[in-house]
Formats: structure tokens, sequence, C-alpha cells
């Protein structure tokens, strides 16, 4: 199983595993991540799971697509490594994945 953990934005990591084919929102909310709302629950219809990916892992977690850079659009301070954790599926090749989470989701 894959481990995923989440960076708060005052530092706090906290790691955990998960099936493959989850995705980095069902972990968080499973595990109440501060900072993921996940208000629509996995639809891509929001952008309240916004994420950081870690440097080091933005080759591997690939850029946003279609609806999710269209919803990046409501989420605050977007980067270069934004990501909707709704729409990060972990497998084995994401093994150790780090994701940062913003002070205030959008």
């Amino acid at each position: 199983m894959p481990r995923i953990t989440f960076v708060s934005f005052d530092g706090v990591a906290r790691t955990f595993t998960a099936p493959e084919g989850s995705t980095a929102m069902e972990v968080a909310v499973r595990h109440l991540v501060p900072g993921i709302d996940a208000e629509c629950g996995g639809a891509c219809s929001c952008a309240t799971c916004h994420v950081y990916v870690d440097e080091a892992w933005r080759e591997a977690v690939g850029e946003p697509q279609g609806m999710e850079e269209d919803m990046l659009d409501f989420a605050r301070d977007v980067r270069p490594s934004s990501r909707l954790s709704c729409q990060i599926v972990l497998d084995a090749k994401l093994d150790g994945l780090v994701l940062h989470t913003p002070e205030f989701q959008g």
C-alpha cells in the first residue's frame, strides 16, 4: 500500500498508508487531515481539496488536466505545484508521496 504524507502549512507532517486506487483526498478525509475540506466529496466540482505537490513528486504526479485545471481557478494561492487531491490517484509509483496543504482553501 502506498504511503502518503500531508504536511500542513505550519510544518506538521502526517503519514498514512492507503490502498492503491484511492485518491489523496479520500485518505485525507478518512484521517481528518486539517486543511482538506473536500466539500464536493471528490467530484472535481470545487477547489476545497487543493494541495501543493512536493517538488520531488511533481513529475510523478503530473499536471492538472481539463476540469481540474478549471477548478483550480477557484482555489486560493494557486502555484505551479497546485493540484486537487481528489484527482491524485494513488498507486505503487506514488509510494512516499508528499503533499502540502495550504493555510486556507478557496
